[in-house]
């Protein structure tokens, strides 16, 4: 006699609201005073502050422009103790909390990482959904007793989010509306169980004192839900059905249907919900029948893995940028060699021939019994025809190439090209990036004075002597040497950058120099007699001339 199948258990989601998404990002990702890179790279500081330190002292707010003005997108715990609220104008900010500092929102880049915290919350159940702007939706149905229940699952989520440094409000119900409407509206880390008799009416029963805000309605909605007289969800226990839908009846958006809302907390009707699946990188590996140890078998054994991952690639439309060369000894131990190009390749004579300056190095023990090809990072990549009449010589000898091999023997940073930054100080009137990153988006381009071909990397204290307050320099004293002036031209007068220096740095004045023998030098004074910042000016030399 053939068993009967086991009922499906009811349906479980988690809603986690991210409730100061913006400013949670914005605090792990804030530079350090003296640091002017750019927000994606690794020199960016890190962690989360204790509540009261750092950032969350002063009062700050994220801003984003509109048609009126700027107005606020986000603030932390300091602004909102001094009345500072989102959507705010920031003039009205100003005029309650006029020390308020501003930094501009990053709507895209808060989108993009609540798309990866959504991939990474499915350790917590087998799918997940954005919840837009700031949710996510895990579907938990089955996953709970992993985790030792509900309640211990909601614990675990939430030292998770708060070890990364994010505020989070949870709540687990049967339906992603009733999970949402206890996030945002019900108790810490709430959870709703229903009987299995009749559990759309024990929802709405159960979140009949909520406001009407957790139906998740427009903005013009709610307000004609308070003209109504409607403020909870017990509220619409009252109205009959029939009087909904005649007032709502041109809504067909769910956003701006409260009956629609309703029916989709209590499971009514179902809620289309679009989980977000992460997408592997191309990876191709080998099993060996018996381990290798030389170093030209284990070259072999490359090729075949890098035309199996070009091969992968070209059905994705991409090409490589970072590649994880990954070996499995005998003996348990793995040895990994990592290739980042300078360009998205698909060439698999390429890659082997810049892993085989990695592999020189490489121990092999007893011998290497599975390998491994990992395209780390992707790009984008077309397909190229290969001109005609090109040989064999000539192929892989374009400047991505030639940088690909100066980077594999000199190392990864060894390899870069300065580029224009807009700063008055000469030190910082450029930066160094990857040879064929794509150069930095600039308003104009700074117009400066004419500057030495020979930049210091420090400018080097000197002597010098000259007619006070602020004459021309007459003879100096540098490495040990003394100078006398024979002509002067200056000053080029750089004031300090306010928005990154301290109040007390003092100006400079720059003078080109050219002593007896008809070497030229550029030199400054740092600061003026009586100027309040310091005492006396000091002099440096920062550059030479041709």
């Amino acid at each position: 006699m053939a068993q009967a199948a086991l009922p499906a258990p009811p349906r479980r989601v988690m809603a986690i609201w991210l409730a100061r998404l913006a400013i949670d990002r914005w605090r792990l990702l804030r530079p350090t005073a003296d640091d002017t890179t750019h927000p994606d790279t690794p020199s960016y500081r890190g962690g989360r502050l204790a509540e009261g330190e750092g950032e969350d002292a002063a009062p700050v707010a994220l801003i984003r422009e509109t048609a009126h003005g700027p107005r606020i997108d986000a603030v932390n715990r300091a602004a909102t103790q001094a009345g500072v609220r989102t959507d705010m104008m920031l003039a009205d900010a100003r005029a309650l909390c006029p020390q308020i500092a501003t930094h501009p929102a990053d709507a895209a880049g808060d989108l993009a990482f609540l798309e990866k915290m959504a991939v990474w919350a499915q350790r917590w159940g087998p799918w997940s959904a954005m919840d837009m702007p700031d949710g996510l939706l895990v579907d938990v149905t089955g996953a709970a007793h992993l985790f030792g229940g509900e309640q211990r699952l909601l614990v675990d989520a939430q030292a998770m989010l708060a070890r990364r440094g994010l505020t989070a409000r949870l709540a687990i119900a049967p339906t992603a509306g009733a999970a949402w409407a206890l996030a945002h509206h019900g108790p810490s880390r709430a959870i709703l169980d229903t009987a299995a008799n009749d559990p759309q009416e024990e929802i709405a029963q159960r979140l009949s004192p909520l406001p009407m805000a957790a139906l998740r309605l427009d903005d013009d909605v709610l307000l004609v839900m308070r003209r109504l007289g409607l403020k909870r969800l017990g509220d619409l226990s009252g109205i009959g059905r029939d009087a909904l839908v005649r007032r709502f009846r041109n809504r067909r958006t769910p956003a701006a249907n409260p009956l629609l809302r309703h029916d989709q907390l209590t499971g009514r009707v179902p809620e289309p919900l679009l989980p977000v699946t992460a997408r592997p990188p191309a990876m191709v590996q080998h099993r060996l029948m018996e381990p290798i140890r030389h170093l030209t078998l284990l070259e072999v054994v490359l090729g075949d893995l890098a035309a199996a991952l070009v091969r992968e690639l070209e059905g994705r439309g991409e090409g490589a940028r970072r590649i994880d060369f990954t070996c499995w000894r005998v003996d348990g131990e793995v040895v990994t060699r990592r290739l980042e190009l300078a360009a998205a390749s698909r060439d698999p004579a390429h890659i082997c021939r810049l892993f085989t300056e990695k592999l020189q190095n490489l121990e092999a023990g007893f011998g290497f019994e599975m390998m491994r090809l990992t395209a780390s990072w992707a790009e984008p990549l077309d397909l190229a025809q290969v001109r005609l009449g090109e040989t064999e010589g000539e192929h892989g000898t374009s400047l991505a190439a030639c940088i690909d091999r100066l980077a594999t023997r000199l190392g990864p940073d060894a390899v870069r090209r300065a580029v224009p930054h807009a700063s008055h100080l000469p030190e910082r009137a450029q930066r160094w990036q990857a040879p064929l990153d794509p150069m930095p988006a600039a308003q104009e381009e700074m117009a400066f004075h004419h500057r030495p071909l020979k930049l210091l990397d420090r400018a080097e204290t000197i002597e010098v002597l000259y007619a006070t307050p602020d004459g021309l320099p007459r003879r100096f004293r540098w490495r040990g040497s003394l100078h006398q002036v024979l002509r002067a031209e200056g000053p080029e007068r750089i004031a300090p950058e306010w928005w990154r220096e301290r109040g007390s740095t003092r100006l400079r004045d720059y003078y080109r120099i050219e002593d007896g023998e008809g070497r030229r030098y550029w030199l400054y004074r740092a600061g003026l007699a009586g100027d309040g910042r310091g005492g006396l000016p000091q002099w440096f030399l920062h550059g030479l001339f041709a």
